[in-house]
């Protein structure tokens, strides 16, 4: 499979067209991914454009890519949301990374009251740099032609407002409906993934009243780091995807 590179500036290139990796993406694939000249590659801009080409100029600082084809892949709808507790250590940033290569197309970082993590101030554009950084790689090596979107982090109470245009899923342990019998209805679906303590009553009682369903993954309890990307494989068997 050709490799994928992303350049945002890429939307109106047409068959024939020279495109340019420059900075850290040239040297990428300059030097890490050790591209040459003749090489097949294929060039997104992580908003449905999709490019093939073949690479005519090589160097650390630049690649050029002629286009040889050009095709726009449709926004998915409905979409799958992640509402990802923050959770110490790496677990969240694994997390969010497994959820990028298997389909997700938002993730919205979550203080909920039982995350160790805090994101406040300065930490708070750090943290979603980070994870968007962590997106936007994830997406390149699973070859995606949308790069989901990091949210700012919100509260419980800026998650349970979506609940009023979109199906919240609580992954809760203690549900009686499995997620695998879910019946899609049109709307996003936002799975919500709480911290290593998990989801505290009050956040449960919080959501349900403005709306959102608990589900549940199996008999067993996962981690943080594996519900999420769990259940966006579940989902994408139902929506069909998969």
């Amino acid at each position: 499979m050709a490799l994928h590179f992303l350049v945002e500036n890429s939307a109106d290139s047409a068959v024939g067209d020279l495109v340019s990796l420059t900075g850290a993406e040239a040297k990428h694939a300059a030097v890490v991914r050790r591209i040459r000249v003749g090489e097949a590659v294929t060039v997104g801009d992580g908003s449905g454009v999709w490019l093939t080409g073949v690479a005519e100029e090589v160097s650390p600082s630049r690649v050029e890519v002629r286009v040889s084809a050009r095709s726009e892949e449709p926004a998915p709808n409905p979409r799958i949301i992640l509402a990802q507790a923050l959770a110490k250590g790496d677990r969240d940033e694994l997390a969010v990374q497994a959820a990028c290569e298997l389909g997700v197309d938002e993730i919205i970082p979550w203080q909920a009251s039982r995350s160790v993590s805090r994101w406040e101030g300065p930490k708070a554009v750090k943290g979603r740099e980070r994870w968007s950084t962590i997106v936007r790689e994830a997406a390149k090596q699973a070859h995606r032609a949308w790069v989901p979107e990091v949210s700012p982090p919100v509260t419980t109470a800026g998650l349970a407002s979506r609940a009023s245009s979109q199906r919240l899923l609580l992954l809760d342990p203690s549900a009686s409906t499995r997620l695998s019998d879910l019946e899609p209805d049109g709307r996003d679906l936002v799975l919500v993934v709480g911290p290593e303590g998990g989801i505290s009553d009050d956040e449960l009682r919080k959501l349900s009243d403005a709306g959102a369903e608990r589900v549940l993954l199996g008999k067993t309890v996962l981690r943080t780091s594996t519900a999420g990307p769990a259940a966006i494989a579940v989902l994408s068997v139902a929506l069909g995807r998969w």
